[in-house]
This record gives structure tokens, C-alpha cells and sequence, in this order.
């Protein structure tokens, strides 16, 4: 109310001033103009400072509801929240990581880096929400840790079931040893690549099988100290991801869909490991995973005609390991069978030992 009223004071006394400058002027005959130009830069300047100076007062009254709120939204928040929360979030403070960080960790999170109209804060708070979530759930887990842990369980089921299913474990062994032993006194030749494709498929399956099978027979047949011990259950695992991996490469077995280049690596691999030559089969496994020619860098294909870079690469060359996750697995998986067969059957000659 005060406000208003020298408000009006002062329009007041400016009009008074007006009119008396008018009275003055019409006593005159004539007005110079520096008085004209003097009055309107007066006038000018005197609007200027009325504008500024409401700016201040609505200025003034927006930072005081603002700060009204954000106590009322802070007193509020501190209601709500339990203990539990505020321990949770007890570290949402010190969250101060650079925005390349935040998009390096959602890429590696498989989530979207910007949501639409998210701004930087709210994607901090996104990750820091998400990496929350994954902390609750006992965080990121890979493969073999959580292969590692089956095996933790299986080893209470197995010592239940172990007086049970004994004699009739026993049997069947002998029965798959026997079945296993026949099938693989077939050798794998490599000159069946150009007589006979299709009978590597059978064979390359029945000699991965067994080996797989002698492994998992072997991981059984421990002591169970032996079993339960760190080194033993890292054994384990390793044999039963190994058998994870290869089914997506079973199958394609079946269905024979293989590529002509892998199915000659791999039969070079298993050729030369059934002939206990380690060595050689290692050198295939390298063709194989790694390839032996580097992928050229640059401007390969300009033209109609290609590059001499260009033309070294082709199908026996390319590193298969990095075509997709699941071929780098069981081409993986392919090194682990060869590690097993080494030790279980050695090479006469000691030169023809991987290393």
C-alpha cells in the first residue's frame, strides 16, 4: 500500500513539474532546442529507472518464491523419505562424473545415452538409478561366475542323488565309453573336404561329443575333496561352459550350415588332433580364430577395381573370432577341448606339444 501511494506522489509531482515548465515556456516567445533535447533525455532516463526499477521488485519476488518452494519441496522430501532411502542414496551426492563417463556407461548398459528432453542431471540420475538397481541385484554378473555358482548347488543335489543313481550311472558310462569308442575309431580326413562333405559333419559332431563326454566323466569321477575344492570348481565350471558353448555349434552341425572355410579349419583341427599332432592343430586353430592376414586400413575401393590390399582378403584369411559373440565362444570352447585331449591323450613325440 505504501508502494502505491508514493507511486502516486510521484506521477504526481511529475506532472506539477510539467505543467509548470509549460507555463514557463508559454511566457517565452521561443524554446532553444538544448532544453528540448535536456527534457527528453531527462524524461528518457526517468522511464529507464522506473522499467529497472520494477525488473528489481519482480526479480526480487521470483527469488523469494523460488526460495519458498524449494524449502517447502525440501522439507517435504525430508518427510517422506525412510532411513532405508536416505542410506541408499547416501552417495547420490558425490555422483560428480563427466558427461563422457555417463555415456561411456550407458553404452555399456545396453541403455540409451539421451532420453528425449533429458538434460545432463537427469541422466546422471538415470545411471546413478540404474547401477543402483544392479547393486541390489547382486550387480553385473558374467557367465562363468554364474556357471561357477551352479556348480556350488549341484554339488549338494549330486551328493542326494549319489547312493540313488550310482549303479545306474555306472552302466550307462559303460554304455556311452563303449558306443563312444567305436564311433570315434573313425578317422577324420582331410581329403574328405572334395570327396565327401557331408560325412565331416557326422564325424567332426561324434568326436567333439566325446570328448565332452570323457571331460564330464572325468570332472565326475574325483574325489569329492577334490570336487569341493577352489581349483576343482573352477575345473568344473570351465568343463560345463565349454559344453554351453558348443551347442550353438552342435546344431549347425545338424542343419550343415557351415561355411566351407570353417568347416576346413575345423577339420584340419580335429584331423590333426586324433593323430595326437597338438602342434599343427594349434597352427589350424589360429587360422581359425585370428586369421593370418590383417585387414587392410583406408580406401580399399575407389574404383572398379580393387586394391591390392583388397585382394588378399578372402574367406580363409578373415578372423572368424570376431564375427559375433556366440563363434567367439565356441571357437573358445574349441581351444578348451584341445587343452583336454593333450592331457588326457599325450603326443608321443614331445615337439607336437601346444603350449
Amino acid at each position: 500500500m505504501n508502494f502505491l501511494k508514493a507511486e502516486i506522489e510521484n506521477k504526481r509531482k511529475f506532472l506539477e513539474n510539467i505543467h509548470s515548465e509549460e507555463q514557463e515556456q508559454k511566457k517565452k516567445k521561443y524554446v532553444r532546442r538544448s532544453d528540448v533535447e535536456k527534457k527528453r533525455e531527462q524524461q528518457y532516463l526517468a522511464e529507464q529507472a522506473e522499467i529497472e526499477k520494477k525488473r528489481e521488485e519482480r526479480k526480487r519476488q521470483k527469488n523469494k518464491t523460488l526460495l519458498l518452494l524449494a524449502e517447502q519441496e525440501k522439507a517435504e522430501k525430508s518427510a517422506s523419505d525412510s532411513e532405508g532411502q536416505k542410506e541408499e542414496y547416501d552417495g547420490s551426492d558425490t555422483f560428480n562424473i563427466s558427461p563422457e563417463e555417463v555415456v561411456r556407461r550407458l553404452r555399456a548398459k545396453g541403455q540409451p545415452i539421451r532420453l528425449f528432453g533429458e538434460s545432463d542431471k537427469d541422466r546422471k540420475t538415470r545411471l546413478r538409478a540404474l547401477e543402483l538397481i544392479e547393486e541390489r541385484t547382486e550387480g553385473q554378473r558374467n557367465d562363468f561366475m554364474r556357471t561357477l555358482e551352479e556348480m556350488d548347488t549341484n554339488l549338494d543335489l549330486e551328493a542326494l542323488k549319489k547312493q540313488q543313481d550310482e549303479e545306474e550311472s555306472r552302466t550307462s558310462k559303460k554304455k556311452k565309453t563303449t558306443e563312444d569308442s567305436v564311433l570315434d575309431n573313425t578317422p577324420i580326413s582331410i581329403e574328405l573336404l572334395e570327396k565327401d562333405p557331408d560325412k565331416l559333419f557326422v564325424l567332426i559332431y561324434t568326436f567333439l561329443r566325446r570328448l565332452i563326454r570323457e571331460w564330464e566323466q572325468e570332472m565326475n569321477n574325483r574325489p569329492d575333496h577334490v570336487k569341493r575344492s577352489v581349483q576343482g570348481k573352477l575345473s568344473a565350471a570351465t568343463q560345463k561352459q565349454t559344453n554351453e558353448y558348443m551347442q550353438p555349434f552342435f546344431r549347425t552341425l545338424k542343419k550343415k550350415s557351415i561355411e566351407p572355410d570353417v568347416l576346413a579349419r575345423v577339420t584340419e583341427i580335429t584331423h590333426y588332433m586324433q593323430k595326437r599332432e597338438y602342434m599343427n592343430a594349434n597352427d589350424a586353430y589360429l587360422r581359425l580364430s585370428i586369421g593370418n592376414a590383417p585387414w587392410p586400413i583406408g580406401i580399399t575401393l575407389y574404383s572398379i577395381h580393387e586394391r591390392s590390399a583388397r585382394e588378399k582378403i578372402f574367406s580363409a584369411q578373415v578372423a572368424h573370432v570376431l564375427n559375433d559373440e556366440t563363434t567367439r565362444k565356441w571357437i573358445q570352447s574349441i581351444k578348451r577341448l584341445m587343452t583336454f585331449c593333450q592331457s588326457k591323450y599325450p603326443p608321443e613325440d614331445n615337439s607336437q606339444l601346444m603350449g
